[in-house]
């Protein structure tokens, strides 16, 4: 069931011009659902918009991104999904879901609550497991009149792991899935990637260490088989309608120790393999690789995020959006 379409924007937690307002959906197996669209408003006349997904274990509070967006005339707009940031209920499991599919009630609320305030075309853009669910999202809605390009930065389209545990382990682990959704395993993921972000350890970033926590150990089977389901999906090669740029950093690190390789790589995902999938998607599709780029990008050193909005915004241009 759609969420309600009147629109009540209160004070964001970001201050400086953001706004929120709160879908609420119909119950889920979980109980109550909501979503947060978060906004910012170009002070340029204009009817294109940007429409931002979040990663896994995240929620948005990259202000300077929608700045950057707003000076080049685009309304911002970030979606902080069901389960997630703003939008994480007492009763839920954080980051809990069986299918990628079902943000597609989030997605469309939020692109029909865009278009309702003027705006006639929409960057949809999204960071790993948000630029997975984009691209997912646009693969099984070609014909989405709103959206007119993607921008992937480090999108999750494979797993960072040794071949074997790929090819055996991974394919077993999604079956287990359906069956004990609520299975938890080690996340795995490199323990230093937050430290090299946040203000008060070794980064530049204000942010909320309760809903981007410094470390997160288990994983739902559900969250596993749900990207495993949508990475398929990507990795079969199909067709894609409207222009992609997939970006992503120049190398992969995973340091055992905190060092400059957590500073100037991407600890998370295996650049490799988003260079590989993004290529093997049939459409206009651009790939560029950033040079000491984090796994989010546009977190990264000053001259180096410089360089992905210098390239992001000239790519756009090329596209005449």
């Amino acid at each position: 069931m759609s969420a309600e379409t009147t629109l009540h924007y209160q004070p964001d937690i970001l201050g400086e011009k953001f706004e929120q307002h709160i879908f609420k959906f119909s119950p889920d197996y979980d109980g109550e659902v909501i979503a947060t669209l978060v906004r910012r408003l170009s002070d340029i006349s204009s009817t294109k918009a940007v429409l931002y997904i979040h990663g896994f274990i995240d929620y948005f509070f990259q202000q300077e991104m929608a700045k950057k967006f707003n000076a080049q005339g685009f309304h911002f707009y970030a979606i902080d999904l069901r389960k997630y940031g703003r939008s994480l209920l007492p009763h839920q499991k954080p980051y809990f879901v069986k299918d990628l599919t079902e943000y597609d009630e989030d997605i469309h609320a939020a692109l029909n609550a865009i278009q309702s305030e003027g705006n006639e075309s929409v960057l949809l853009c999204g960071h790993s497991t948000g630029g997975l669910t984009a691209t997912y999202f646009s693969i099984r809605h070609p014909d989405y009149p709103l959206i007119k390009a993607i921008w992937a930065n480090s999108p999750f389209y494979d797993f960072n792991m040794n071949v074997l545990k790929k090819k055996y382990a991974l394919p077993m682990i999604a079956k287990l899935a359906q069956q004990f959704p609520l299975m938890q395993l080690p996340s795995e993921l490199n323990k230093f990637y937050v430290k090299s972000l946040h203000e008060n350890l070794n980064g530049e970033w204000s942010f909320d260490l309760k809903l981007k926590p410094k470390t997160y150990t288990k994983v739902y089977l559900s969250f596993i088989g749900a990207v495993v389901k949508a990475q398929q999906k990507i990795q079969s090669g199909p067709k894609i309608s409207v222009p992609l740029l997939v970006m992503h950093s120049s190398r992969t690190t995973n340091p055992k120790k905190y060092n400059i390789d957590a500073q100037t790589s991407d600890v998370i995902l295996d650049v490799k393999t988003i260079e590989k999938y993004a290529k093997a998607l049939q459409g206009d599709v651009t790939v560029m690789t950033i040079k000491d780029g984090l796994h989010d990008l546009v977190l990264s050193k000053k001259l180096v995020r410089q360089q992905v909005y210098d390239q992001l915004f000239a790519w756009l241009s090329s596209k005449n959006l």
